[in-house]
């Protein structure tokens, strides 16, 4: 039975005036799994992101989405496809009320993005479906609520909803515990193990805790090239991860 792949990359490298970010990269993840790209400070995880996400351009190899040749397309034609990232910013606007957030991203969806001269009744439409991704997020009770007043996890979970209204087939979470207390990153695991479903989930984490609980598959970057993949009891007794993480703590 083949592999049913959705993302692959073949070769991928990434030089910067002669400096090596990523050598010869090569993931296979599944569908439907949680993959995790950890690796030591400096390993190369979030030029891979950049080259996922077309931020980059690399300097060679080859990104393929449900088989397709993806490599020299634009970050517009990318999020088409299906593939959203979160995380690299606060994606919210803060004066804005928490219903009001996720409703801006379902325009997005719909082509609406700037047209914020139409009638409240028209966008009233969105609301059921923004109150059910809120719902989703555990979020319903605060969508009155000004965004710059949620809890900094909760605002996390605000960026999950509107990365949800944009329907992603694979969304890529750049670092989602960064900055977080112990009940937040509780909190946003569940979270992210509950909208994974039914999609499939790219993220870099530097929580290991977090990555033992939540990866079905994890690849270990060490200066640009990978250095182990496996699940993450395999990753983590194999002695050259062991050596790359030396001083490296787990937070």
């Amino acid at each position: 039975m083949t592999e049913d792949l959705i993302l692959e990359t073949r070769g991928l490298t990434k030089e910067f005036k002669g400096f090596i970010a990523v050598n010869d990269v090569g993931m296979r993840i599944r569908r439907g799994t949680i993959h995790a790209l950890i690796g030591p400070n400096g390993a190369g995880k979030t030029t891979t992101f950049n080259l996922l996400t077309k931020f980059h351009a690399p300097t060679r190899g080859t990104i393929l989405f449900n088989g397709q040749d993806i490599t020299t397309e634009k970050p517009a034609q990318i999020a088409r496809r299906g593939i959203v990232r979160s995380f690299q910013i606060s994606a919210v606007f803060p004066h804005l009320t928490v219903l009001e957030n996720v409703r801006i991203a379902l325009q997005r969806k719909l082509g609406l993005s700037f047209q914020f001269w139409r009638s409240e009744r028209v966008l009233d439409q969105l609301n059921g479906r923004a109150m059910e991704l809120l719902d989703a997020v555990d979020l319903g009770r605060f969508a009155d609520l000004a965004t710059v007043k949620l809890p900094y996890g909760r605002k996390r979970a605000l960026e999950i909803a509107t990365t949800l209204a944009l329907d992603p087939e694979m969304m890529l979470l750049d670092e989602p515990m960064a900055g977080m207390g112990h009940e937040d990153v509780g909190r946003v695991t569940a979270l992210i193990r509950k909208v994974a479903a039914n999609r499939t989930i790219l993220m870099v984490e530097h929580h290991l805790s977090v990555v033992e609980e939540l990866g079905d598959t994890i690849t270990v970057l060490a200066r640009g090239a990978v250095l182990a993949e496996g699940t993450y009891a395999e990753v983590s007794s194999n002695p050259l991860v062991r050596e790359a993480y030396i001083g490296v703590s787990d937070g």
